[in-house]
């Protein structure tokens, strides 16, 4: 699935939990929602990153925010054993482990697109329709922001690599320019 062994262990942890509970559909969303906070809110991104946190404080008071936000209990509840394991800086790579295994045992392709900015809804929807004709029919894409890129963008899909990024594309033309000196 190209997730590490810690987010497969906690990814089926808790998608067994919710899956035993019934609340399947509703854990997946609130991972999704929870991923969307994290990258919305640099600071509290920051601070879970940070190794300097003390997540016995902090747990709590996050516990009270996800609350206040309508998260679920089960999730909640994740996120605080992920606190009381001293891994809150590992959250954003288990939610994404998460939302990867899910996908895999719902038979969904994960697709990771990285672009130098965000897809339209055009775009996405040209994309997904290019992946369905290359006989990807349930795509789950995850979009990733790198300015580096120029513009183009990076698609990966399990193990294979399909770039065509501007940066790339000078890369190639400089090497063969070197080669033909």
């Amino acid at each position: 699935m190209g997730i590490s062994s810690l987010a497969a262990r906690y990814a089926a942890a808790l998608y067994a939990l919710a899956a035993e509970r019934g609340v399947l559909d509703e854990t997946i969303a609130q991972m999704e929602a929870l991923s969307q906070l994290l990258k919305a809110h640099k600071a509290l991104a920051a601070l879970i990153a940070n190794p300097l946190t003390d997540t016995v404080k902090l747990a709590p008071v996050l516990d009270e925010a996800l609350a206040g936000q309508g998260v679920a209990v089960l999730v909640r509840h994740f996120v605080g054993v992920v606190a009381a394991n001293r891994r809150l800086r590992d959250l954003p790579m288990l939610i994404e482990g998460f939302a990867a295994y899910a996908a895999a045992k719902r038979g969904e392709v994960v697709a990771t697109v990285i672009s130098a900015r965000t897809l339209s809804d055009t775009q996405r929807n040209q994309l997904r329709a290019r992946l369905a004709e290359a006989s990807y029919s349930t795509v789950r894409l995850v979009e990733q922001i790198d300015p580096s890129l120029l513009g183009g963008l990076r698609l990966q899909i399990g193990d294979k690599l399909y770039d065509t990024t501007l940066k790339s594309r000078l890369n190639r033309l400089n090497y063969s320019l070197k080669g033909a000196a």
